[in-house]
């Protein structure tokens, strides 16, 4: 089920709004912002990833060994 959301914006963001559909051809601002959405949540779990990989680094990390670990 899909949800409706109203947001209000200035005139300089709806102009680029605009600009940013003409020139990635979205059909419509809901897919836009959807693609948006997405990428934000890519972006985060890259940042989480890397975290991770910078504790793991520095020996804050665990290796499993099998699934048992998990628990």
């Amino acid at each position: 089920m899909r949800n409706i959301i109203t947001i209000s914006i200035p005139s300089s963001v709806k102009k680029s709004v605009d600009n940013i559909m003409k020139e990635n051809k979205y059909a419509s601002v809901s897919e836009l912002f959807r693609d948006a959405m997405r990428s934000l949540e890519d972006a985060n779990l890259v940042k989480s990833i890397m975290e991770s990989e910078i504790e793991f680094a520095a020996g804050k990390g665990k290796k499993l060994r099998s699934l048992k670990d998990l628990m």
